[in-house]
């Protein structure tokens, strides 16, 4: 036992870098089995001697440090978040380039930035172009960034008053209230283990869960395994080109949506970052607004195809009218929890009315995002909610001045200056998006093509390329710097302005 102990702490004198690495190394041998029961020799031979080879560098680099302390502080662990999303992506690019050899290298990397970034955007929209371990890769990297992004949440954004954390409240361990930043060795890594082992086992347990009741619903085990990955992450990938594609039906989606409901807040999964007193979920202000979108925006479109369907066609049947209501529901459920998955039903919801339901809406979803500390992107629905609350404050002091207001049970949850916070990483997310269109246009993309790249990229959600404009967008036709600003814009959406920013603070690097 205390052999055991010893080599668990040495493993934790580690970079988290190279945790992920060692991490990601193992679950190469996953693919390669998978491909050698296949027969796919080739594809096998990738991932095994990648995934060998990474085994060996990881040990060699663990024996080269240990005795060593962790040099940085605070911030060690961010820049270790930052580097599994931009340099990792360029080791998991290996077997799936060598996998498939049909592609270029930059596009296999761009392919796992997106991956790893649950973004789930796709060079190959056709999924007949790669074979089933691949498509199992690509779905198993996207299930590990979503895991990654479950964990640094409570284990190295909270600490730093990072994503989502800037605007809570004083109780919340977002919070500083022991006058110093966690991140250092051994509390931040007692944190981080302690983060582990209690999210793991629920992450695992649920897409397990979610992946049966797939199969039940009559998927095939590798199109049901990729989709509760990409539900439970928020990519959006998938192995069969969308869900709509899937033999699931109907069950299927029905299950997917009370899934999704955990990317709406980390409330649904979790205790670690809410105040005691904040009333659960009936009063988590992000979860009723996520419910209200989820409701209010088909309910919308709904009358509005009806509106449309009485001027085009007065014959629509109940069940039309249903099938477009629920086709409604589980997109939108679906764009705001940035998980793109579009339902079987959607083409109804558009073609009952005779009317197409503009991309624009989708994109706004997508920009609102889904819960803090959840695997969704976007502005996220805390900050949202913190906004709308000062702007309810200031239209009922210009009718009270003299009005003194009481934070209820929703506002608990926000600090004092919270929407003057989260006005400024607004800004900063409002700033971030017109410099990438400014700059996919300079790269002679289109502007309707480089507002949905640039906002595909912010908020994490890959099938905006597919639905949200009128011609699909190819990630194939970009230049290769295209692809590169593409990329940048995945890794900035899913860490966030206000990270990057305090990784660019020399003086958070001196604790």
């Amino acid at each position: 036992m205390g052999t055991q102990q010893t080599f668990l702490d040495r493993m934790l004198q580690l970079p988290l870098f190279m945790l992920l690495f060692g991490f990601a190394s193992f679950s190469m041998l996953a693919p390669a089995v998978h491909a050698g029961l296949l027969g796919q020799n080739a594809t096998a031979r990738a991932f095994l001697y990648s995934g060998i080879l990474g085994i060996i560098i990881f040990v060699l680099i663990a024996l080269a440090h240990a005795g060593r302390a962790p040099r940085h502080g605070a911030l060690g662990p961010l820049m270790s978040l930052f580097s599994a999303f931009v340099f990792l992506p360029l080791f998991l690019a290996v077997p799936f380039f060598e996998g498939l050899r049909t592609t270029s290298f930059l596009n296999s990397y761009v392919e796992m930035v997106s991956a790893i970034t649950t973004t789930g955007a796709t060079f190959f929209n056709d999924p007949n172009r790669l074979s089933d371990p691949l498509h199992l890769w690509r779905a198993q990297v996207g299930w590990m960034g979503g895991l990654i992004m479950w964990i640094a949440a409570s284990a190295i954004l909270a600490p730093l008053n990072l994503g989502g954390f800037e605007v809570t409240a004083r109780a919340e361990p977002g919070r500083r209230s022991e006058g110093r930043v966690g991140g250092a060795h051994p509390e931040g890594r007692a944190r981080l283990v302690k983060v582990t082992s209690t999210l793991l086992p629920i992450y695992v347990g649920l897409t397990a869960l979610l992946w049966i009741l797939l199969l039940v619903s009559g998927d095939r085990a590798l199109v049901a395994l990729s989709h509760a990955m990409s539900v439970m992450a928020t990519s959006g990938i998938s192995a069969v080109g969308g869900v709509e594609n899937g033999s699931s039906g109907l069950i299927g989606e029905m299950v997917m949506v009370l899934f999704m409901l955990f990317a709406l807040s980390r409330l649904t999964f979790s205790t670690d970052t809410v105040t005691s007193d904040s009333g659960g979920i009936k009063t988590d202000p992000e979860f009723r607004i996520g419910i209200a979108l989820v409701v209010g925006v088909p309910l919308l479109l709904f009358v509005r195809h009806w509106w449309g369907a009485l001027d085009v066609d007065a014959s629509a049947t109940p069940l039309e009218a249903v099938q477009a209501f629920w086709g409604s529901m589980f997109t939108v459920m679906s764009f705001v929890t940035t998980t793109g998955f579009v339902s079987a039903d959607w083409g109804i919801a558009q073609a009952w009315s005779g009317l197409g339901t503009p991309g624009l809406i989708l994109m706004g979803l997508s920009l609102i995002g889904g819960g803090v500390a959840t695997t969704a992107g976007g502005v996220k629905l805390l900050r949202v909610f913190a906004l709308y609350r000062n702007g309810k404050r200031e239209m009922e002091r210009l009718v009270h001045p003299s009005s003194v207001s009481g934070a209820g049970a929703m506002g608990r949850r926000l600090q004092k200056n919270g929407a003057f916070i989260a006005w400024i990483f607004f800004m900063l997310f409002a700033i971030s998006l017109a410099a990438l269109v400014i700059t996919f246009a300079f790269l002679g993309v289109p502007f309707e093509n480089a507002m949905v790249l640039a906002i595909t990229g912010l908020s994490t959600t890959g099938p905006l390329l597919e639905h949200a404009s009128e011609v699909a967008i190819r990630l194939r036709d970009l230049t290769p710097v295209a692809k590169g600003v593409f990329a940048a814009a995945m890794v900035l959406g899913r860490l966030e302005t206000l990270a990057i920013i305090a990784l660019l603070t020399p003086d958070l690097w001196r604790g």
